[in-house]
């Protein structure tokens, strides 16, 4: 049962993750008819973030221009609770929102869980697939030896094959994919750790090293900085930089700055920040592209783990490599189901659950997305969704076994993806075939064939078990 627990959340993760690199490519999908540009002149960009930031009724802490990039062409103001398009122009557009990919990436990141105990958990999973990993490597001492052996047609021979295949040729992305995350994981839970005992809880000092700090806050009102000046002077002074992010700290008051997230194209790293006073005046860069090896090497984690780099082929090797993972946890208790049953030892409630498992997560990942486009519940009522869905799908697996739950589940993925995109085209009409709409629109017309083939051809497999015959096609 621990194993069907463990495993079920890695695969969860690893489903999750495989998607989560595409995340800006969903916001696009999600709200296909927002203003694009390749750029924002600084002009229209402190406009549109003036304006956001006088429509607030209780004063933001935090004022924040995202910045058009290839993946997501689009300027986004954003305060501590609200965001919204703007157009080239600088006028405010329409409300930022993309609640199916927000609930995507807060499964993978928290499992849906408070943030601390998600990060523990997530963390834990990422230490405990990095153990897996080792241990099957010490496990086969031939696996390298025989990394080009795949016997086809052999059953329970070729899921080995498969598995162990797999596990040589994709092991250093799920290694650093597994390191990155439980980095990303148990870093942060250690830093509210160490800031309780030793910064009064003070999250940001423990960073301060790594990421810089802020000056002193000020609370007596101001009038809000510039923020033309300092998108002028990046580019003017540091034109290889690409800006990402604008962020202004404490803005309309005496203690204001503010920032710039600075993406260097030929580094893994996220980019580096870029600090100016009130006045627009440079103060210096914190040091993430040039300060200490530890800074670097903090500062490339994010990237390595989500594919933050290199563009679209990067984004479509981590695909592959992510179905790779996916098939290889699948796999795993699939051989050790079988090897029960040929020692007349076989748990079939557990193998029934462990199919729900497999192909109820990406059923249940597509029912959340029909109710995201139908607009009916909040973002809480798609995390309650999906995880009674599943639990659903695992009873009911666990009691009618892994052949019968299998095609069912298959069936109403795909059926469900073709009702996903019928919903995207009726809110959103001609956007669909858009550059924004028709690429996440082909794939998941795609994954529905995928999905009624691979259903099909259980049906088949399962009634020539059963000693059936069908006529040829």
């Amino acid at each position: 049962m621990l194993a069907i627990i463990f495993g079920g959340l890695i695969y969860i993760l690893a489903v999750t993750g495989t998607l989560s690199v595409f995340n800006h490519e969903l916001q696009r999908w999600e709200q296909p008819n927002a203003p694009e540009m390749q750029s924002i002149s600084a002009a229209a960009a402190e406009r549109a973030a003036y304006s956001v930031f006088r429509s607030e009724a209780v004063p933001t802490t935090h004022l924040y221009v995202t910045f058009p990039r290839p993946d997501l062409p689009r300027t986004v103001i954003t305060t501590d609770t609200q965001a919204f398009f703007a157009d080239e122009d600088g006028n405010i557009v329409a409300e930022e929102t993309f609640p199916w990919t927000q609930f995507l990436l807060d499964l993978h990141y928290y499992l849906h869980m408070p943030q601390i105990l998600g990060l523990t958990i997530v963390g834990a999973l990422g230490i405990m697939l990095i153990g897996l990993s080792l241990s099957g490597i010490l496990a086969h001492p031939r696996i390298f030896r025989d990394a080009f052996t795949f016997r086809r047609g052999a059953g329970r021979l070729t899921t080995v094959d498969l598995h162990n295949r797999l596990s040589v040729w994709t092991l250093p992305f799920h290694f650093s994919n597994a390191l990155t995350g439980s980095i990303l994981g148990v870093a942060s839970v250690l830093a509210f750790a160490i800031a309780a005992a030793g910064f009064d809880g003070d999250t940001e000092q423990v960073f301060a090293p790594i990421f810089g700090s802020e000056p002193a806050p000020n609370s007596a009102p101001a009038d809000i900085a510039t923020i033309a000046k300092p998108i002028q002077h990046i580019e003017e002074n540091f034109p290889d930089i690409d800006p990402t992010y604008f962020i202004m700290h404490d803005p309309g008051t005496a203690g204001q700055n503010s920032q710039i997230v600075g993406e260097h194209g030929d580094r893994l790293i996220f980019g580096d920040y870029y600090t100016y006073d009130a006045s627009g005046n440079y103060n210096g860069n914190v040091g993430i592209s040039d300060g200490t090896i530890g800074q670097q090497i903090i500062g490339s984690v994010y990237n390595v783990h989500f594919g933050n780099w290199g563009g679209l082929p990067v984004k479509l090797a981590y695909l592959l490599f992510g179905i790779g993972l996916c098939v290889i946890v699948a796999s795993g208790l699939k051989i050790y189901f079988a090897k029960r049953r040929d020692k007349g030892n076989s748990a079939p409630r557990l193998e029934g659950a462990w199919t729900a498992i497999i192909w109820g997560t990406p059923a249940a990942l597509a029912l959340t997305l029909v109710i995201a486009l139908a607009d009916v519940v909040p973002e809480s009522g798609l995390v309650a969704l999906f995880w009674l869905s599943l639990v659903a799908m695992i009873t009911y697996g666990s009691r009618i076994g892994s052949t019968r739950i299998k095609p069912i589940l298959l069936v109403a993925t795909g059926m469900l993806l073709t009702l996903a995109m019928f919903a995207h085209a009726v809110r959103y009409k001609e956007a669909v075939i858009s550059s924004a709409g028709l690429p996440i629109s082909l794939s998941l017309f795609v994954l529905a064939i995928a999905a009624f083939l691979q259903a099909s051809l259980g049906r088949k497999n399962a009634h020539a078990k059963q000693g059936i015959m069908f006529p040829a096609e």
